[in-house]
């Protein structure tokens, strides 16, 4: 009688045992709301430099939710060119019911994804919802329409070459304002290193992260391989930086100081608003011509107020220091003694 006793007693509690189990496993159970729908102000978007601070247009949507077994979930905006398949989009994480990007944050982004300045982008825009990789939902899409506009940026590379003095400092451009920045620099022996800062001070500073990289937080200088001039671009995205030969507009000739086997390369004139070139250099009595890349492919001459491809040689009679400006759309270039 016992031994039944204590059996069932077993029983009871093995019974118990299974149920306790039961019960937190329906406790463990979370359902994830899907992607609800999106919905936007408008679709075809006006983008004026000027108006570069206003809302470029709402887009309205409901936030991921999950019910039962409470987990996070997140809500997340998907851009990217029309005809990707969203197979690299640029994402932004949204915490409210609605997301009212700026003209600027427009542009941007579409110069970013690929699109091209003056030419009209499609892009697409979708709300992807979940907890997880394999547990994730999107909303219907949306195409917008705009048409980006040129938006130079600019950064810096204090160094050694200059005397470490940001206010002073040689600039690489990003015309598009893609976080792509590229310019020419003009190592010399001994003053090889460098660092890049996002303004003309030294409140954030990248340096060498090693293998290519850069980082705010990196404590070492960057340097050039080389005591020459350098085409050195920076990409603040993917946070690498590399040193190739100049691949802008440079001046040669045997009125230069290279003569006609050396370039004297120019630079993006650092005015925000252009991307004309200048230098200032001193010329002998003699000739120069304007090229692209130090090859002759690409060559201006003739008359400097209407450059032609392959045109003649640009005669200088009058040695001295020279501020020579390129204005390579306009195809024509100033030539001011100083």
């Amino acid at each position: 009688m016992k031994s039944i006793f204590f059996k069932t007693l077993a029983l009871c509690f093995v019974a118990l045992s299974l149920w306790s189990c039961k019960k937190d496993e329906t406790q463990t159970v979370s359902t994830i709301g899907a992607a609800g729908t999106l919905t936007a102000s408008t679709t075809t978007l006006s983008l004026v430099q000027a108006n570069g601070a206003q809302a470029a247009l709402t887009l309205s949507y409901p936030l991921a939710t999950s019910s039962g077994y409470v987990v996070p979930v997140n809500s997340t905006l998907q851009f990217a060119l029309k005809g990707t398949n969203f197979a690299a989009p640029k994402e932004v994480v949204v915490t409210t019911k609605t997301y009212a990007p700026t003209v600027t944050e427009i542009n941007n982004m579409i110069l970013a994804l690929g699109g091209k300045v003056g030419t009209a982008s499609q892009i697409e825009v979708r709300l992807k919802s979940g907890a997880a990789v394999n547990d994730l939902t999107y909303s219907n899409v949306i195409t917008l329409t705009a048409t980006p506009y040129l938006a130079s940026a600019w950064i810096y590379a204090p160094g050694a070459y200059q005397g470490w003095d940001p206010t002073t400092a040689d600039s690489l451009i990003s015309l598009s304002s893609n976080g792509i920045y590229t310019g020419m620099i003009a190592y010399t022996a001994g003053n090889l290193e460098f660092k890049i800062t996002p303004a003309k001070k030294w409140d954030v500073a990248y340096g060498d992260a090693g293998a290519g990289k850069i980082s705010s937080s990196a404590g070492d200088n960057l340097k050039s391989p080389d005591a020459i001039v350098k085409q050195v671009t920076v990409d603040l995205n993917a946070k690498t930086i590399v040193f190739s030969t100049p691949n802008e507009w440079s001046i040669i000739g045997d009125a230069t100081l290279g003569g006609w086997n050396n370039d004297t390369d120019m630079k993006v004139v650092n005015d925000g608003k252009s991307n004309n070139y200048s230098v200032k250099t001193t010329l002998t009595a003699g000739a120069l011509k304007f090229r692209f890349k130090h090859d002759w492919t690409v060559n201006l001459g003739g008359s400097i107020t209407a450059l032609t491809n392959g045109g003649d040689n640009i005669a200088v009679t009058v040695p001295g220091t020279y501020t020579i400006t390129l204005d390579v759309a306009a195809k024509k270039a100033t030539m001011v003694k100083n």
